[in-house]
């Protein structure tokens, strides 16, 4: 398979989806002429041509209100929204209509959308631009959200957002568009939704991540073999649907359980998961769930204190060697 950036796997998605169906189209902020703000667009417009790639006004909610009608009427539009913390002024058009009209229609009118946001921290541009509202999404029903770690599973996942009738939150981390993997070449290759990956193999603690959390995730196990403590490392892929059957049968087996969000720990998705870990595995724990998350405080700007609000790998392995000090 050919080796491939996180950037370049989103972009062959959204072309080879393009060549296969005519009612693909994109548009969004700068993503024509610019080739998008991180230039995952590249090349649509001289492929594909205006019609079907366009640039839009910065006016979010009109971005994700005209892909609702555009889905109920059979395009199906693929909207990129600069940075997920634009997402904030459209989440009448996303938590009302791209929602909730199939539920309210009945069933006779699908909403066959996909909303692409970068997102996440890292990267300087402080408190407005560098938050992570992944659990936002979660909690409203209705519309499924994906949040791929590698190459391979931006491509497998965002060719199966565009082809579900399901309207589709698709997240994208800032920092992981120049991370490289190998990406199968099959144009019919698609990631289901609901399916967790199991990363990494182990048997001491459950290391449970999601975008780039799960890199992190990665590289905290990699550290802890040098101890000799053997981590299995689960990539959610989804957030919703969430694969619960796959990281519960994993800390089943390991009997300790690391969740690692970048989100804020106040009402984070770590509480959810920790929460279902706890109704259905509670006998076989032999430590408490831990929560590794982006401390409840806005981004700083500062590179060294921006450091410290998101989980890092070193601080996923000293919880590991904390979690693994306690017994019930």
């Amino acid at each position: 398979m050919p080796e491939m950036t996180y950037r370049d796997a989103i972009n062959l998605a959204l072309k080879e989806e393009m060549r296969r169906d005519q009612k693909v189209v994109v548009y969004g902020e700068d993503v024509a002429l610019y080739e998008g703000a991180f230039k995952v667009t590249r090349g649509l417009l001289s492929e594909f041509g205006e019609l079907r790639v366009r640039d839009c006004p910065i006016s979010e909610n009109t971005i994700v209100g005209v892909a609702v009608g555009a889905a109920m009427a059979g395009v199906r539009p693929v909207a990129e929204l600069m940075t997920v913390n634009f997402a904030l002024l459209a989440m009448d058009q996303i938590v009302n209509h791209m929602a909730k009209v199939r539920y309210m229609f009945g069933g006779q009118i699908s909403v066959p959308m996909v909303v692409r946001m970068p997102g996440g921290g890292g990267s300087q541009l402080g408190a407005q631009h560098s938050q992570s509202l992944e659990s936002y999404f979660m909690h409203c029903p209705g519309m499924l959200v994906a949040y791929p770690a590698t190459p391979a599973d931006a491509k497998g996942l965002l060719k199966s957002s565009i082809r579900t009738d399901n309207p589709v939150i698709f997240l994208e981390h800032e920092l992981l568009y120049n991370s490289k993997g190998e990406v199968p070449e099959d144009p019919e290759y698609l990631v289901p939704f609901g399916k967790a990956s199991i990363m990494r193999q182990g048997e001491a603690v459950t290391l449970i991540g999601y975008g780039r959390m799960s890199i992190l995730c990665l590289q905290a196990a990699q550290l802890l073999e040098k101890e000799g403590v053997s981590c299995e490392v689960v990539d959610l892929r989804t957030l919703s649907p969430l694969d619960t059957e796959t990281f519960l049968a994993s800390v089943a087996k390991t009997g300790r359980a690391v969740v690692v969000e970048e989100c804020w720990r106040n009402a984070g998705l770590g509480g959810d998961i920790a929460s279902r870990i706890y109704e259905r595995c509670f006998d076989t724990l032999l430590a408490r769930v831990k929560r590794i998350s982006g401390l409840d405080v806005p981004m700083p700007y500062s590179r060294k204190i921006e450091k410290i609000c998101i989980p890092q790998a070193e601080g996923i392995v000293q919880g590991v060697r904390d979690l693994l000090n306690e017994s019930y």
